[in-house]
């Protein structure tokens, strides 16, 4: 029996700029390359195009959180499609909603659901339904670090984390638009699921090592 495997795609990863081709391309190469002894649930995040959206609509006028959080959730629906879209010779298919588990044979595409909540928390709860005990996180960052890399030149990479510790570093509330390793809430149930969430960048030959159980660069957190 094929191993199911949780992967969160973040979506400054699909569209940092401009939608990365290049990476996509690869992307597929390496995860049709791995059907044969896995089957993929890949959850679709927002990213940078994501945060526009909500800054621009900020900018003109104030609203309840739950609408940045819709804005947010349409934003990782298109993302979703893109990803099925290059997949669709496996019969992929989009399937937000976790609380109803399905059969499939390849590729599974999840994306935003519930305002107030973020896509890190479900890739954890679709890591819980289908009985994953591994999450594994690709986005534009090589490790969690003890604070931000990019203000502090003391920051420290960290290769094993505890929940508890890493818990620590980002908090425990979730705002749309949030730019973290893990989100909060998500970070919160996935130490109460006791669940193994792995943070790697976009290096998908880090990624194949990681999954090989050979040595990778990244963040465990357990």
């Amino acid at each position: 029996m094929k191993q199911t495997i949780v992967l969160s795609l973040g979506g400054s990863i699909i569209f940092p700029n401009d939608i990365d081709i290049n990476f996509l391309k690869r992307f597929r190469k390496v995860i049709i390359s791995l059907l044969p002894k896995y089957k993929f649930i890949i959850i679709c995040g927002g990213g940078k195009i994501c945060r526009d959206y909500i800054n621009a609509s900020k900018q003109i006028i104030k609203n309840k959180n739950i609408v940045y959080d819709r804005l947010g959730i349409k934003v990782t629906e298109v993302n979703a499609e893109l990803i099925k879209s290059i997949f669709t010779d496996y019969n992929a298919k989009v399937y937000p909603d976790y609380r109803k588990k399905v059969n499939f044979k390849h590729i599974l595409i999840g994306c935003g659901f519930l305002p107030g909540t973020s896509t890190d928390f479900d890739a954890v709860m679709f890591a819980h339904y289908y009985n994953a005990k591994t999450l594994i996180n690709i986005s534009n960052i090589e490790y969690v670090y003890t604070k931000d890399p990019k203000k502090y030149k003391d920051a420290e990479k960290i290769e094993k984390i505890s929940w508890k510790d890493f818990r620590k570093i980002v908090g425990d509330e979730w705002k749309a638009g949030m730019n973290l390793p893990f989100d909060p809430v998500a970070s919160k149930k996935a130490e109460e699921l006791r669940l193994k969430v792995i943070i790697l960048n976009k290096d998908l030959d880090n990624f194949k090592n990681c999954l090989e159980e050979k040595k990778f660069k990244g963040t465990v957190i357990k």
